[in-house]
Formats: C-alpha cells, structure tokens, sequence
C-alpha cells in the first residue's frame, strides 16, 4: 500500500518508535524489503538515491516496478516509495515519476537558498499529497556521490527549515554514510536534544543508520528521531552471503548459476538484516 512517509512517521514520533528507510537497488532488494515489512507487520520506506534511479534506468522504471510489486505480493502494510538526498531537479523528477515521498537534501547551501528551494518544494509536493524531507548540517562520508563533512546542524537553522512545514528533517549530529571508523566519535546527542526542542514534535531523522550501536539508536530514537536510514549494511549482508555462496563452488552445482539461485542468498542476508533493524526501531506490529 504505497502512501504518504508522513503518517508513518507522525504515529512513529508519537509512539517512540522509528520507521526504518532502507535504500533499494534492484528488483531483489525490494522484494526482500516488501516481505520483510509485511511478515513483520511493519511500516517501511523504501529510498532511492539519484545514483541507484539512474543504475535503474530512471525514477519512471524505479516507480512502476514498486507500485507493480506492492501490488502482485499483495503488500497491506504502508509504504512510501521516498527520494534520498535528492537535488532540487531531482525532487521534480520523481513528483513527475509517481513517487509518495521526496528528500530535498539543500544542506549544501547557504541556509537562505536552502529555505528558498524548500519552501518552493515543500508547495508542489504538498499540492500532489507526498512528503517531503529536508537537511541542515550534513551527514558525513560519501553515498552515491553526495559527499558531506559530518558538520553538526545548527539547531536555530533546523528551526527555520522546520517552520516551513517540512513532514520530517534530518539534521547532522555527527552521524556518516557508510561504515564508521574505529576513532568515531559517536553521535553529538547535545545537538539532537537542541534540535528536539526547536522543531517540537517534527519527526527527526537519522542518516547513517549502519553500524551505530543499539544504545545510541535507541537514544537517538527518545530525542525524536522517527525515521532510520539503512543502507550499507544490507549491501554488506548481500556482498558476504553471495560471496559464501560462490567461494563454497555451489555456483557450479546443477544450475546454480542461475541468477535466481546465485542471488538467493543475498536476498535472504537482506531480509534477515531489515528484520534486525525493524526489531531494533521497535516498529514491528505497528502497521
């Protein structure tokens, strides 16, 4: 049941729970993630970067294989089809596309362009009924090309963006896309709890989702963060189960080069990791 993230979040903020957002990159990794959801009876969000839309052959593809397979597996939990780190052409594209949700990553901006591109953004999703997530500060590392130093948000900037009528905002408080460091500081939960206080009961996001401990995710999640994003770590699940796969010769086994059967494995490493991360965010049954 493709929908709107704001709902979702909205009843997630209130029940100190977080929605997870896990990125899709293929007809595998959705599956895994829509059956996922529905045995676990979970909201979800499926994210598409610019980079994994256009490895996809564009948002109109990436739409109509997510509203198609919602469909066909007969999905009754709620869930949104949501644009991550989108630029500002990038947003259009998939309003254009049929996406339910968008990111408008303006973090890169100085924060009067950011407003500016936000404001405009948050009006045309608004008029179509999709959500919209904006950034202040910036999520460190590198993912698909977007590449950010880690600054912490300034809490009063997260405000102005807020008061825009963002449906949920991610704000970078130390957290990196990818994998962390040994020396990682760990998240900066002063700028969270600064930020929690200015935007009131707007659900916060957390980028960067991979690798940081369950004591901080669940931190995280009581100073308002209601939406969690995944994305290496299944990539990592799928890397390590095809390679076991192939290194135990199993590949030359019968048919066991058949696409379906080389990439089962994966596809089970990702369902068993999204189930991880759904128990974790405490957003099993609240479908």
């Amino acid at each position: 049941m493709l929908v709107s993230a704001k709902e979702m979040l909205d009843k997630a903020r209130a029940g100190k729970y977080a929605v997870g957002q896990f990125n899709i990159n293929n007809l595998e990794w959705t599956k895994a993630i829509l059956l996922t959801a529905e045995e676990l009876k979970s909201p979800v969000i499926l994210g598409v970067s610019e980079g994994a839309g256009k490895y996809m052959t564009g948002m109109e593809t990436v739409a109509a294989m997510v509203k198609a397979m919602d469909k066909s597996l007969g999905i009754t939990v709620p869930v949104a089809l949501h644009l991550d780190h989108g630029s500002y052409e990038g947003c259009y594209k998939c309003i254009k596309a049929g996406f339910t949700s968008i990111m408008f990553d303006g973090s890169h901006f100085p924060i009067e362009e950011n407003v500016a591109k936000t404001t405009e953004l948050v009006n045309a999703s608004h008029n179509l009924g999709l959500s919209i997530e904006a950034e202040v500060g910036s999520i460190g590392g590198e993912e698909d090309g977007v590449v950010g130093m880690g600054e912490c948000a300034d809490p009063n900037e997260c405000k102005m963006i807020a008061d825009l009528g963002v449906d949920f905002l991610a704000a970078g408080i130390g957290n990196i896309h990818g994998q962390y460091p040994a020396n990682w500081a760990g998240l900066s939960f002063e700028t969270l709890a600064a930020v929690n206080e200015k935007v009131g009961e707007m659900p916060l996001v957390l980028h960067g989702g991979t690798g940081i401990p369950a004591d901080m995710i669940k931190k995280a999640i009581s100073l308002g963060v209601a939406k969690i994003n995944v994305n290496t770590e299944c990539q990592l699940a799928f890397a390590a189960a095809t390679r076991e796969y192939i290194e135990a010769g199993k590949d030359k086994q019968g048919k066991g080069f058949d696409p379906r059967k080389l990439l089962a494995p994966g596809f089970e490493a990702i369902k068993a990791t999204v189930k991880e991360k759904m128990e974790l965010f405490g957003s099993v049954g609240k479908a």
